[in-house]
């Protein structure tokens, strides 16, 4: 896990379900969408530039801005899963609104012990750096 996380301690992860949308969007060579898909899959990017290199259109173009602009977030999506880490937005995003809909509730009562990991959870989710953390 240490090595999957940068110097600066937070890892940005482009969802791959909206990286995919984005390969599909530029249509053509079904085989070529597939290397395409299969080497960002792995986390290859400049693989991924090298085989639209010889694609032409706007929305070629816009693709290879896409990945050259994101490219510190697109991660070796294998791995990440198969460490159970998500690689979509969906469960983080379910997570914060359950967390969120359960802080919000009205005359709800806490204890002594979970104060401040609720607290810290609260601030979290306020501030938008949700973190996990098992720590107290």
């Amino acid at each position: 896990m240490a090595q999957l996380l940068p110097a600066h301690g937070k890892r940005e992860v482009l969802d791959w379900y909206h990286l995919v949308e984005n390969i599909y969007k530029i249509g053509g060579d079904k085989k070529r969408l597939r290397q395409i898909k299969s080497s960002l899959w792995r986390g290859f990017i400049d693989e991924a530039l090298e085989l639209l290199a010889t694609c032409k259109g706007t929305q070629v173009q816009n693709l290879r801005t896409y990945l050259t602009k994101h490219q510190s977030r697109i991660v070796n999506y294998d791995i990440y899963q198969s460490l159970g880490i998500p690689i979509g937005s969906g469960e983080v995003s379910s997570t914060v609104k359950r967390i969120a809909s359960r802080l919000k509730l009205s005359g709800a009562q806490w204890l002594r012990s979970s104060v401040n990991q609720i607290l810290r959870l609260r601030c979290a989710y306020l501030n938008g750096a949700f973190l996990l953390s098992t720590s107290t």
